[in-house]
């Protein structure tokens, strides 16, 4: 199983171009998309959701070209959109009948399997006749995995899943995603870097609409071993000194002082030490090329 992205491009009316000749190749289990808010992440997801149209490019799932053939991936897909709307008085176990029905789950003792298996799954059993306006943000994100589960979809597009979760909620979260992504293809699109580096095998940096990294989180950390080094400083004009003479990747409140991560290819003195590379310091370094380009 595998999707196949080639040279998608969108530029909306007002100007902006989302995408810009975007290609990937994503095989099962998760990936990450990963960029800041407005780098066309949504936009991406929205297109392989068969929601809308690029200007151009192609997007196939093992296969079956899924810009010509949207209903015949919508039976295959599972969609947890960055905006998940839920009908305020209507409970999860009836609403996940409704969706399993639409689904063309019809044979009463199928659906009534099926439902209770998820309901089990995302840990919403005892709470499954509650109104789902009673939900808190992290119950009505694991519905949302839920009914994006139904019908046993080859692919799951979840995004900005985490944003706003408490950390509790957002570990178990994390922990169902992990859970249902090991068989089938799961597109986790989120501009927080660790749900990136806790859970993906691979991944995808994106930034104004191109893609400017592909690959394993591994093999990224390793390209930057020995290059990142790091010291605090205790005031604003030796920031900006460091700022204006080294490449500065990232800086870090810690108890009043900055701590400043650098890239260079050796130590740049001044009470610099080596430190180990994080997932963070290659999505920002990243960026500030492509910032430069």
């Amino acid at each position: 199983m595998a999707l196949t992205i080639s040279g998608l491009s969108k530029t909306y009316p007002n100007g902006v171009k989302a995408l810009q000749n975007v290609s990937l190749t994503i095989g099962n289990n998760m990936f990450g998309l990963l960029g800041p808010n407005g780098a066309g992440k949504s936009t991406l997801m929205r297109t392989v959701a068969t929601l809308q149209a690029p200007d151009s490019g192609s997007v196939t799932l093992d296969g079956l070209d899924v810009l010509s053939n949207k209903q015949e991936v919508r039976k295959v897909l599972g969609y947890l959109p960055q905006e998940f709307g839920v009908y305020p008085k209507v409970s999860a176990l009836d609403m996940l009948h409704h969706l399993a029905v639409m689904k063309g789950i019809t044979k009463k003792s199928e659906r009534n399997e099926i439902v209770d298996a998820l309901l089990q799954q995302t840990n919403l059993w005892d709470v499954r006749k509650k109104s789902l306006g009673t939900y808190s943000g992290g119950m009505k994100q694991r519905f949302g995995i839920a009914q994006a589960l139904l019908g046993k979809p080859k692919l799951i597009i979840v995004d900005e899943p985490t944003a706003g979760l408490d950390p509790a909620e957002r570990n178990r979260f994390l922990n169902l995603l992990s859970s249902i992504g090991r068989d089938v293809i799961v597109i986790l699109s989120t501009h927080i870097v660790d749900d990136v580096r806790e859970l993906c095998p691979r991944m995808a940096i994106i930034a104004n609409g191109n893609v400017l990294l592909e690959g394993s989180p591994t093999e990224s950390l390793n390209a930057l071993h020995g290059r990142i080094w790091s010291k605090v400083v205790g005031s604003d004009d030796e920031l900006k000194a460091l700022e204006a003479n080294l490449q500065v990747i990232s800086t870090h409140l810690i108890a009043g002082q900055h701590e400043v991560r650098v890239y260079a290819n050796a130590n740049p003195g001044d009470g610099f030490k080596s430190s180990e590379s994080e997932l963070e310091d290659v999505y920002f370094l990243s960026l500030a090329r492509h910032a430069k380009n």
